[in-house]
């Protein structure tokens, strides 16, 4: 298992940045549904009690990844593997998010995530153990300096280059985190310990490798960007706006995926099938 702990700043405040990660998530969620082999499916979406973080808000989404994932990956699971289970609990501002993976039972990522008004300097926000801190990476993500893959860089979600219209915040210079330091500015941080699993002999540490550098940390640093670029979207909604939002994208999302199990069987009704007729049990 590797365990980082990964530390955001962000220029906005706790409270702002409900409203924003919220917005961007529906948003994400609307936006990268596309076909077969590539989509989301929020099944739940609920308040909670007694839960993680005492009381909050749960999710139960299916991502279907086939094609986010690189080739070499493909191809060695099956393609009812390629679905991943995300259990989420949003206890603001404490949240902890779990993936799985039905058909790869020893693969796990569990994050959880408290938002702080400093900009990264505690070492302790999790109270973890001698032993635990002893195997822990921390890795800042900076939102202005971090590079974004030149296939992924859009101008308009660039920080150094956006300014808001409606807060006239921005664009950040590469020193941003010092100079709102300095001028007393809002400022926030992420800090997200990430505990990822994948116990196959001879690919663990690659694969787990590969998941924190190309599935959290390249994946965290655009949406951070977006969070902060797309203020002009959500600054001013407010939580029964959010609520709304994401009712709305949970039915186009199940009104998209229904629309592609009509058009043909699925890759894991495809992949059972086969099963079923090697094992000579399809009638």
């Amino acid at each position: 298992m590797i365990i980082k702990e990964y530390r955001i700043p962000l220029p906005m405040t706790v409270d702002e940045y409900r409203i924003a990660q919220l917005y961007m998530i529906q948003k994400k969620s609307r936006n990268e549904t596309h076909g077969q082999g590539s989509g989301v499916e929020i099944l739940e979406n609920r308040p909670y009690t007694d839960g993680p973080g005492g009381s909050g808000q749960y999710t139960h989404k299916v991502y279907h990844v086939g094609m986010h994932i690189p080739g070499w990956f493909r191809s060695i699971l099956p393609k009812a593997a390629l679905r991943v289970v995300e259990e989420s609990w949003n206890a603001y501002p404490y949240t902890r998010t779990r993936f799985t993976c039905p058909f790869v039972e020893k693969f796990s990522i569990d994050i959880e995530t408290f938002y702080k008004t400093d900009t990264g300097e505690n070492n302790n926000v999790f109270n973890l153990s001698p032993v635990e801190k002893s195997q822990l990476i921390t890795d800042i993500i900076d939102i202005v300096k971090d590079p974004v893959p030149p296939s992924e860089y859009k101008t308009e979600e660039d920080p150094k280059l956006f300014q808001s219209v409606k807060t006239c915040r921005g664009p950040l210079s590469e020193n941003w985190i010092q100079e709102y330091k300095k001028r007393l500015l809002p400022i926030m941080c992420a800090y997200k310990l990430c505990k990822v699993e994948f116990r196959y002999w001879g690919m663990q540490s690659k694969i787990e490798r590969f998941i924190h550098d190309t599935g959290l940390r390249r994946v965290m640093v655009r949406a951070h960007r977006q969070a902060w670029c797309w203020q002009d979207e959500w600054y001013g909604l407010t939580m029964e706006k959010i609520r709304e939002l994401e009712r709305e994208v949970q039915l186009m999302l199940s009104r998209k995926m229904a629309q592609f199990s009509e058009e043909g069987p699925s890759e894991l009704s495809k992949d059972s099938a086969t099963k079923d007729q090697a094992s000579g049990t399809t009638s």
